[in-house]
């Protein structure tokens, strides 16, 4: 063989063969296995506040997380997911008495629907009377769907008393947050109010501000910082709360300006938590309020005010109201 003779990579013997490519037991040049594309995961949206995140990575098997689900998803899917559930069983029951003939006395209607009604009236332990199991086989179905239906129904029941005695907070909060003078300090404000207007008691607030930030070493990465409030606590919440955070030099926000937080795409998370004086239960409520929620040189509306009585009186339909301050010439 001449020096300019060429050899191909999948025939070549090992002794030919000058390349680094592996080789099998009888010296032959492996052909690379062809690579699969990479299968693309499924994402899941999550909405941190208004801004939305893609993830990836981690397994959803919804029959891990059951009880999270039946107590996050809506009245009426719950109800509907019931139903599916409640027909199915007994559509399946109902076929496996329709399998051993003669298994149940008096049925009517005949056939399938018969035995799929008969599975309704045992599941839900009525029980008429008309038609009864009259066979060793119908017996042992109607003891199976006894038993499940009884581990059906308590875990129903119990879902539905965890939702409704879950505690819910009705804490209104303000729309926009505004940065005006207060005791000649530019101060950040925010205000919520209880919509319940019970009373909750020992109630405390904490803000944060999150932000995209670089460290010393080059590494972007999401900081919390904590803005101090002038006042964190109250011993009864039942009206509104007007919250607020002087920008001092110690401020995270000293320096800052609409455009700096928007480039660091910046949000404040309000959250406020108490005991309910009514149920005696702790209730928790927070809301998040990204850069453009922000209005500099603006304060809120008054709402206190009186009646054509002198009493006071509380406007909640200008809650959400901000009126811009006066510009100094």
């Amino acid at each position: 063989m001449s020096d300019g003779e060429a050899i191909s990579p999948d025939v070549a013997p090992l002794e030919q063969a000058k390349t680094s490519a592996p080789v099998d037991r009888a010296g032959w040049v492996k052909r690379p296995a062809a690579k699969r594309a990479p299968r693309r995961q499924k994402r899941r949206l999550v909405l941190v506040g208004a801004r939305p995140i893609l993830t990836q990575g981690l397994p959803r098997r919804f029959w891990q997380d059951l009880y999270h689900m039946s107590m996050t998803i809506s009245w009426p899917v719950l109800f509907g997911v019931l139903a599916v559930l409640f027909f199915t069983a007994n559509g399946l029951f109902g076929l496996l008495y329709a399998l051993g003939p003669g298994s149940i006395a008096n049925l009517n209607p005949p056939g399938y629907l018969g035995a799929f009604f008969f599975s309704i009236e045992t599941s839900a332990t009525v029980g008429f009377g008309d038609m009864h199991p009259q066979t060793l086989y119908g017996h042992i179905i109607a003891s199976i769907e006894i038993f499940v239906s009884v581990l059906s129904i308590a875990l129903t029941t119990g879902v539905m008393f965890a939702r409704f005695s879950r505690p819910r907070s009705r804490i209104l909060f303000a729309q926009h947050a505004v940065v005006s003078p207060f005791d000649g300090q530019p101060t950040l404000m925010l205000r919520a109010a209880n919509a319940r207007q019970n009373v909750i008691v020992e109630a405390s607030a904490h803000l944060r501000l999150l932000r995209d930030e670089v460290s010393s070493e080059g590494l972007r990465l999401r900081r919390i910082r904590d803005l101090a409030l002038v006042r964190d606590q109250t011993p009864m919440f039942a009206l509104s709360w007007t919250l607020m955070h002087a920008i001092d030099e110690t401020s995270p926000l000293a320096g800052e300006t609409r455009e700096s937080l928007s480039a660091a795409q910046g949000m404040f998370v309000l959250t406020l938590t108490g005991i309910d004086e009514t149920t005696g239960q702790d209730v928790t409520a927070h809301a998040t309020y990204p850069t453009d929620a922000l209005r500099w040189d603006h304060t809120f509306r008054d709402i206190l005010g009186s009646d054509e009585d002198g009493n006071d009186l509380i406007d909640y339909t200008q809650f959400h109201e901000i009126v811009p301050l006066p510009r100094s010439d």
